[in-house]
């Protein structure tokens, strides 16, 4: 097969273009029907498309017509308008395509971890977990990613404060422990905790530098049955990547 060039463009790009092109430049917006037949695209495909670039933010919808969406206005917004949420979440969305495990950006609040940025497996058996759900630092591989960076002083008050709960037989509450692991995470930029928060589950996660700062954690969670050594190191290289990604490395 002949790779894609100018004179062989990939259909399904420039049908997409097409349509935020048309949209764009009718001010009062367009309908479906007047999209199709302008554009000479099928509704039903074109009812499919229209419904992702909304969703994305491409396009927004107003009544029966579309408009210009705020997701063109980030495609040109300067590095400094954007924020952490939308720097993220196309990586998160990677992430879980290229895997179809849920795939997550965590950051931190208080003792707590929070899931900032989730796309969930379309797998039967997966683990899903909520935009604003809330887990304990010391049990998931994104909290024990944003323990071991923490600064000295901090981890000691960490420690002297937090009563940490066993959540399942494989949870590491002892300190010693606990530093051992962060002594580990720190030398390999990696974090994998096998059923430490829920039984059946591992986790993997990677830190997230922004302009210097730790500023959250990628993780992918998957069922422990289908978390063999080949699927480790595949999550561990994809997380390496998206991470020096969102960074600018």
């Amino acid at each position: 097969m002949n790779a894609p060039t100018a004179t062989n463009p990939v259909k399904s790009a420039m049908r997409t273009l097409d349509v935020i092109e048309y949209v764009v430049a009718n001010r009062r917006g367009a309908v479906a029907q007047e999209i199709a037949s302008a554009l000479a695209i099928p509704v039903s495909s074109l009812s499919y498309l229209l419904g992702t670039l909304v969703e994305r933010e491409y396009l927004a919808r107003a009544g029966r017509r579309y408009l210009p969406g705020p997701g063109l206005e980030r495609l040109r917004a300067p590095q400094s308008a954007i924020t952490l949420e939308d720097r993220v979440s196309p990586l998160v969305r990677a992430l879980r395509a290229e895997l179809n495990e849920t795939s997550s950006f965590m950051v931190r609040r208080g003792w707590e971890v929070e899931a900032m940025v989730t796309e969930a497996s379309d797998h039967a058996l997966r683990y899903a977990v909520d935009p604003g759900t809330r887990r304990p630092l010391h049990a998931l591989a994104a909290g024990k990613i944003l323990l071991a960076w923490m600064a000295p002083d901090e981890q000691l008050r960490y420690f002297a404060e937090v009563l940490r709960e066993r959540l399942t037989s494989a949870t590491r509450i002892d300190e010693a422990q606990l530093r051992a692991d962060f002594t580990q995470i720190r030398a390999e930029g990696i974090c994998v905790a096998r059923e430490e928060a829920t039984v059946g589950i591992c986790g993997v996660a990677a830190p997230v530098w922004i302009d210097g700062e730790l500023g959250g954690a990628l993780s992918v969670a998957v069922p422990a049955v289908r978390f063999e050594a080949e699927m480790e190191e595949r999550i561990r290289a994809l997380l390496i990547r998206s991470a020096a990604a969102i960074q600018g490395d």
